[in-house]
């Protein structure tokens, strides 16, 4: 089923999860890709988020969705508590990736991570021709109000992937709401990556 009201990340997360599986969103924000998986999937869905109020329009969704640093751990679940745990654009905003990625590979079956490419060809012309810190679709924010702090790109993940013998499933790359297959890490704006232990 191709859906094209929604992000193309979240449709591409959608068609991996099985419906009625268990999902922990790690860095859920406003809850829409959890509303997403409960609407289309009937998932069993649970969040943690950080900031307040992204908490608040989760409650209002009528979501589950906890308050919580993923920084530091996830030690109220038990291994393999769920059959997916996602962390789709906030792998590159906790201060601990190594740490909270071995986390949810503990408590999830499958781990479902995306994060912008931070050498998309945009973003290394704007470097080289303007000599600043670049503005792109999935790089929307300034150097001073950004909440990235891992700047990685999807040549960096397979390699970090590899050397922590962490299995890549599936990966899926994606520019201007499309999926690409070739020379990823310079014309992908997005990754987005299926692993297991």
């Amino acid at each position: 089923m191709k859906y094209n009201t929604i992000r193309p990340d979240h449709e591409i997360i959608l068609g991996q999860i099985e419906a009625g599986a268990s999902v922990l969103d790690l860095g859920c924000g406003k809850g829409d890709l959890l509303q997403l998986l409960i609407k289309e999937k009937m998932v069993r869905a649970q969040g943690i988020e950080k900031a307040e109020e992204d908490i608040y329009s989760c409650v209002e969704k009528g979501l589950a969705v906890f308050h919580g640093d993923i920084d530091t751990g996830l030690s109220e679940y038990g291994d393999n508590n769920f059959d997916y745990v996602v962390l789709n654009q906030s792998f590159q905003q906790v201060t601990k990736p190594d740490l909270v990625l071995q986390e949810a590979l503990r408590v999830g079956k499958k781990v479902i991570v995306g994060f912008p490419n931070f050498v998309y060809l945009p973003a290394r012309l704007q470097f080289f021709f303007l000599g600043r810190t670049p503005l792109t679709p999935s790089l929307p924010y300034r150097w001073y109000d950004t909440p990235n702090l891992h700047f990685l790109s999807i040549l960096d993940f397979t390699e970090y992937c590899s050397k922590r013998k962490i299995k890549v499933l599936r990966s899926y790359f994606i520019r201007k709401k499309k999926r690409i297959n070739l020379f990823p890490n310079l014309l992908a704006e997005t990754g987005l990556f299926v692993l297991t232990k």
